[in-house]
């Protein structure tokens, strides 16, 4: 099963955490950041603000790999080991 199959089944199941700017999930592959609203605006949704976010439910996620990644319910910032 490819990267984008494992997070769109994710997506599917209940967040584990809700912050502002940020649904929370966690997938075979780590912690997903679903963005709410418009993706468009990168600096709303940057990696220092899922950091900061991050946080707030409880997870340190400053030594995590990340990326970004498309799916179909948006802009998905995937923080791994």
């Amino acid at each position: 099963m490819s990267t984008q199959e494992l997070l769109e089944d994710s997506l599917k199941e209940p967040a584990i955490g809700q912050t502002s700017q940020f649904h929370w999930h966690a997938t075979p592959i780590g912690i997903a950041a679903l963005c709410k609203g418009n993706a468009s605006d990168t600096a709303k949704h940057s990696y220092e603000e899922a950091l900061k976010e991050g946080l707030e439910v409880g997870l340190d996620l400053s030594r995590e790999e990340r990326e970004s990644h498309y799916s179909k319910k948006g802009l998905v910032i995937l923080f791994y080991s």
